[in-house]
């Protein structure tokens, strides 16, 4: 099953490090049949979009975390693709994250498809958005507006060979 995974810039190195994305489980992002259910006019290709655009939201608010942590990251969402296999991902039932899955092993390095991260031209908007969070958190309209402005920038796609590159 292809499933997204957020993370950071930061998160990226400690997997290339460690060799595996963990530890589990993981909440990632995937095609659910609540998703195709949700989205019933939608090809793979949309779904798995769909999929990819929750896990940028939720590499927002790792950006988030991390900052509140003290942790330096750079304003770039990551999404890092897997394959894994089938057995490992639990579906859950909530509505509100269709997408919403739980890995239930690290993933390993050789298990990643590719990495998809905001280019150096989202970085304003990105580092806004994560300033934005807490009151559109709190139902503040302008600030959700910011945080959705974020999502008008496209992540780049990254083979896994040129994550190293990506790092440096």
């Amino acid at each position: 099953m292809r499933v997204y995974l957020p993370c950071t810039l930061p998160g990226l190195a400690r997997v290339v490090a460690s060799g595996e994305l963990g530890p589990a489980p993981l909440t990632g992002y995937a095609v659910t049949p609540a998703l195709i259910e949700w989205y019933v006019s939608g090809d793979t290709e949309e779904l798995e979009y769909v999929a990819l655009t929750e896990a940028a939201r939720a590499s927002l608010r790792m950006l988030a975390a991390d900052r509140a942590d003290g942790v330096k990251a750079a304003a770039r969402r990551v999404v890092i693709a897997a394959e894994v296999p089938d057995g490992t991902v639990k579906v859950g039932t909530d509505l509100e994250e269709r997408a919403r899955v739980r890995v239930q092993e690290a993933v390993p390095l050789a298990l990643l498809a590719s990495v998809h991260v905001d280019d150096e031209d989202a970085v304003d908007d990105v580092e806004a958005a994560i300033e934005a969070l807490p009151a559109a958190d709190e139902g503040d309209d302008d600030a959700q507006f910011t945080v959705d402005g974020a999502e008008d920038h496209e992540l780049m796609w990254y083979a896994t060979q040129e994550i190293s590159d990506l790092l440096t």
